[in-house]
C-alpha cells in the first residue's frame, strides 16, 4: 500500500476497534518509511506505534522500546512534531511508572510544542499530565482549575477527537478518585452527549465504565450493571489490559445487589487480566462471611498495593489506598478489630487533609464512627456517622448513606436507643429496596434446607427431576445450553464460547494470525526491555517489564474458549447472541410447560446476552445435578 493508504487503514481499524490492525498498520508505514529512507515520516509512525501502545494496552515495555527507535532515528534533528509525541509519551511513562518528578518536564516540553507544532495528544494529554501532578502534590484547587479549563477548551472542539475522548475520561477518573461526583457527573453527561457524534474506538466503552461508576452510586443498581455489562462488550474486543476496569466495577455493581457468584465472576477475570480486584474481592469475602481472609486481603493489599500501570486510577501516592483504607475499616468491624479500624481511620483523616472533598471526607467520617464504636465508645460514633450520612445524601449515594444509617443505628442501639435505631434502620432498608440491593443477614442464608432439581440426558431426551417430579424434555439446543450453565453457577459464559461449543455455528477467532504475529512482537520487545533492564540493573524496570509479559501471556493463552476451540468474534459475535438467548428462551418455556415452579426459577436466574449465565439466588439455594 502507499503510505496514505497504509495511514488511513490504520485510522479505520482504529475507529472500528480493531487495535491490533491498526498497529500492524502503524508499524507497516514504519518499515517501509525506513526501507525507502525516509527517516522523519517512519520516526512518526513508530512515534503512533508508541502512543497507541502507551494508551490502549499500558504496556510500557514495548513504549520503551518504540521510543528508544524513534530517538535514534531523530538523532539530533531540531524541535518538530514528532517531538511532541515523544514528549507526552515521555510524561506518561514516568507517571505510569510511579516517578511524577521525571514526568514533570516532559509533560511541559508535551505542552509548549503540541502548541507549537499543532499536535493535540501532546498538547490535550500534557495538560491532563500537568493537571495530574499538581493533584498528586497536593494543589488540588490549582489541578481542579486546569481540568476545568480543559473541560472548557474540550466542548469549543479545540481537539481531535482521539484526543478529546482521551482527555474526557481522564477528566472524570480524577474526579472519581478525588471523591469531587459533582465534577465527575458533570464531566460523564457531556461525555455522553459528545461521544454519539465524532467519537470513535474505545471512547464509546469508557464513557459506559463512568456512567456504571456513577450509577454505582447513585442507583438504580440494574442500570449501573446494564452500562457495566455493556462497557465489558465494547471494550473486550480491544484485547487490553484496561478490560479490567469494567469488570471491577460489574463486580462492585453486583456486588451490591447481592448477586455475590456474578461479582467473584468478574473479580476474577479482571484478575486475571492484570487488574487488581481489591477491595471488591475483599469485600465479596466478608460478604460470604470469611472474615479473616477478607481482613487477609485488604491488609496485604494496602501493604504491597499492585502497580498497574492504570490511567483510570492512581497508579501512586495516598490517593489509590482510601478504597482500601475505607473496606479496612469495613471489615475490622466484622472482626472486632479495633486496632485496625483506628489505622484506617487515622490514614484516611490524614489523607483527607491533604486532599479535601466531600466524598473523601464521608469516607473518613464513617471509619472514625466504626473506629469509635469498636473502642466502647458508641455516642463518640454517632457524631461521624451522621455526618456520612449526610455527605453521601448530599453526594446523592443512597446506597452509602444506608450503610452509614446501620452504622448509626448500631451505635444508637449500643447507647440505649432503641427508638432512633429502629428509624435509621427503618430508611436504611427504604434505601436499599429503591436502590436495587439485597440486604440479608448472614443467618438467613442458612434458614431453608437446600433444595435439589437435576438435568440427565438419556439418549435423545433429557430426565429433569425437581420436588419429587419428573418430566422428559427434547434433545434441543437449548436445553443443552442450559445444562453448559446449571452445571458451572456463577459463571459468565460468552455467546462466543458457547458458538465455539458447537450449539451455533462458529465464527472467526479473536486472535487471528494477524494479532498473534503483533502479541508476539510485543513479547519480544518486552524481552528486549528486560535484557535491558538487567543490563542496567534498574529492578523496578524489571518488574514492570515482567508485568508486562505475564499480562501478554495470559492474553493469548485467554483467546481459547471452551474445549480448546479459539475465541470467536466480528459479526459472528451478533449472531452468536441472537441465537444463544433464542434457544435457550425456548427451553426455558418449555421446562415452564412442565414445571411452573422450576421454570419460574429458571427464567429469574437465567441471564442471557453477550454474556450467559446461571446466577440462583444464595438465600433459596438450588443444587444442580447435571449429567450430558
Amino acid at each position: 500500500m502507499a503510505p496514505d493508504e497504509l495511514e488511513r487503514q490504520a485510522l479505520e481499524r482504529y475507529a472500528a476497534g480493531d487495535l491490533e490492525g491498526a498497529l500492524a498498520a502503524w508499524e507497516q508505514l514504519y518499515d517501509d518509511h525506513l526501507a525507502a529512507g525516509e527517516t522523519v515520516p517512519a520516526a512518526r509512525a513508530g512515534a503512533l506505534v508508541a502512543l497507541n501502545l502507551l494508551c490502549e494496552t499500558g504496556l510500557l515495555a514495548p513504549v520503551r522500546g518504540w521510543v528508544a527507535r524513534v530517538r535514534r532515528l531523530l538523532g539530533d534533528a531540531g524541535p518538530g512534531p514528532v517531538h511532541a509525541l515523544l514528549a507526552i509519551i515521555g510524561a506518561y511513562e514516568r507517571l505510569l511508572s510511579g516517578d511524577p518528578d521525571g514526568a514533570l518536564a516532559p509533560a511541559r516540553e508535551a505542552v509548549g510544542l503540541g502548541e507549537e507544532f499543532g499536535v493535540d495528544p501532546a498538547r490535550g494529554l500534557g495538560r491532563v499530565a500537568l493537571a495530574r501532578l499538581a493533584i498528586h502534590r497536593g494543589d488540588i484547587e490549582e489541578g481542579i482549575d486546569q481540568l476545568d479549563e480543559l473541560a472548557v477548551d474540550l466542548a469549543a472542539g479545540s481537539f481531535d477527537p482521539l484526543t478529546t475522548g482521551n482527555v474526557y475520561c481522564e477528566l472524570i477518573c480524577a474526579a472519581l478518585w478525588l471523591g469531587r461526583h459533582d465534577r465527575a457527573r458533570e464531566w460523564t453527561d457531556v461525555m455522553e452527549r459528545w461521544r454519539h457524534g465524532p467519537a470513535f474506538g474505545a471512547t464509546h466503552g469508557r464513557c459506559r465504565v463512568h456512567r456504571a461508576e456513577l450509577l454505582r452510586l447513585s442507583g438504580p443498581a440494574a442500570a449501573a450493571e446494564e452500562e457495566a455489562l455493556a462497557a465489558c462488550v465494547e471494550l473486550r474486543p480491544w484485547l487490553r489490559r484496561e478490560y479490567g476496569w469494567p469488570l471491577v466495577e460489574l463486580g462492585n455493581v453486583r456486588l451490591r445487589r447481592g448477586d455475590l457468584d456474578g461479582a467473584e465472576a468478574a473479580f476474577r477475570e479482571a484478575h486475571e487480566h492484570a487488574w487488581s480486584p481489591q477491595p471488591g474481592l475483599a469485600l465479596l469475602r466478608l460478604a460470604r462471611g470469611d472474615v479473616a481472609g477478607a481482613a487477609a486481603m485488604v491488609r496485604d493489599e494496602i501493604a504491597h498495593p499492585m502497580d498497574v500501570p492504570w490511567k483510570e486510577r492512581p497508579p501512586f501516592g495516598d490517593l489509590r489506598l482510601v478504597p482500601l483504607l475505607a473496606a479496612q475499616a469495613e471489615i475490622a468491624v466484622a472482626a472486632a478489630d479495633p486496632a485496625a479500624a483506628e489505622h484506617a481511620a487515622a490514614e484516611l483523616e490524614r489523607i483527607v487533609a491533604r486532599y479535601p472533598s466531600a466524598g473523601l471526607r464521608a469516607e473518613a467520617a464513617l471509619a472514625r464512627a466504626r473506629a469509635s464504636l469498636l473502642g466502647a465508645d458508641p455516642a463518640g460514633a454517632v457524631g461521624p456517622a451522621r455526618t456520612a450520612v449526610a455527605a453521601w445524601a448530599d453526594l446523592d449515594a443512597p446506597y452509602d448513606a444506608a450503610c452509614a444509617r446501620l452504622l448509626l443505628a448500631r451505635a444508637h442501639r449500643a447507647g440505649g436507643d432503641d427508638d432512633l435505631a429502629r428509624l435509621e434502620e427503618d430508611a436504611a432498608a427504604s434505601a436499599f429496596a429503591a436502590f436495587g440491593a439485597t440486604v440479608r443477614p448472614v443467618e438467613e442464608a442458612g434458614a431453608r434446607p437446600p433444595r435439589t432439581a437435576s438435568l440427565v440426558r438419556e439418549g435423545d431426551r433429557w430426565r429433569l427431576g425437581y420436588d419429587g417430579a419428573v418430566a422428559w424434555l427434547p434433545d434441543l439446543k437449548g436445553v443443552r445450553l442450559l445444562a453448559v450453565l446449571l452445571a458451572g453457577p456463577g459463571r459468565e459464559f460468552p455467546a462466543l464460547d458457547l458458538a465455539g461449543a458447537g450449539v451455533v455455528e462458529p465464527g472467526l477467532p479473536v486472535l487471528d494470525e494477524e494479532a498473534r504475529a503483533s502479541y508476539r512482537r510485543r513479547l519480544g520487545e518486552v524481552e528486549e526491555d528486560l535484557a535491558e533492564a538487567a543490563r542496567d540493573h534498574d529492578e523496578a524496570r524489571r518488574q514492570l517489564a515482567e508485568r508486562d509479559r505475564d499480562y501478554l501471556l495470559a492474553e493469548l493463552a485467554g483467546a481459547v474458549g471452551l474445549g480448546g476451540r479459539a475465541r470467536v468474534t466480528g459479526a459472528t459475535a451478533e449472531r452468536a447472541r441472537t441465537s444463544v438467548t433464542r434457544s435457550l428462551r425456548y427451553a426455558l418455556a418449555r421446562v415452564a410447560q412442565v414445571h411452573p415452579e422450576l421454570g419460574g426459577h429458571l427464567r429469574r436466574a437465567v441471564r442471557t446476552g453477550t454474556c450467559c449465565s446461571y446466577v440462583p439466588d444464595p438465600v433459596v439455594p438450588l443444587t444442580w445435578e447435571v449429567v450430558t
